[in-house]
């Protein structure tokens, strides 16, 4: 059989190994964008939780403030421990926990004061770096 003269090598498509190499870069700049994304966001919880750990502080000391000492627990911050001189409540529950839906921990005493709230990260385990790190406010 001939070849058809009619059929010129400018009309013909794509060979499979061209569609092949398409799908590969289009692959690969799909996974570019996406770790971009995904990573963006991790460093905006990060920020959230740098926030958050400040405005909890302020919570913190306003129970001391209104009590005269310090609460037991984050939990205290938001139902009454039995105190007369407690006005709260001072904080949400769901203000108790970061951006990962870990649980803030409330350290007493500090490590650099009277006491300490930590967020454990990203990876939500003690330690870690970049995101993974713990993000403390003394």
């Amino acid at each position: 059989m001939r070849a058809n003269p009619n059929f010129s090598r400018r009309q013909r498509g794509m060979s499979l190994i061209e569609l092949m190499i398409v799908i590969v870069l289009i692959g690969g700049v799909l996974a570019l964008i996406t770790s971009r994304v995904m990573g963006g966001q991790d460093r905006a919880n990060v920020k959230i939780a740098e926030s958050q750990l400040i405005t909890l502080a302020g919570k913190v000391d306003q129970y001391r403030m209104d009590t005269g000492r310090l609460p037991d627990s984050l939990d205290q911050l938001v139902t009454a421990p039995g105190q007369s001189n407690w006005l709260g409540p001072y904080a949400k529950a769901e203000e108790l926990k970061d951006p990962w839906g870990t649980a803030i921990e409330f350290r007493r005493p500090g490590s650099a004061g009277p006491y300490e709230l930590v967020s454990l990260g990203a990876d939500q385990q003690a330690g870690g770096e970049s995101v993974n790190a713990d993000i403390r406010k003394p």
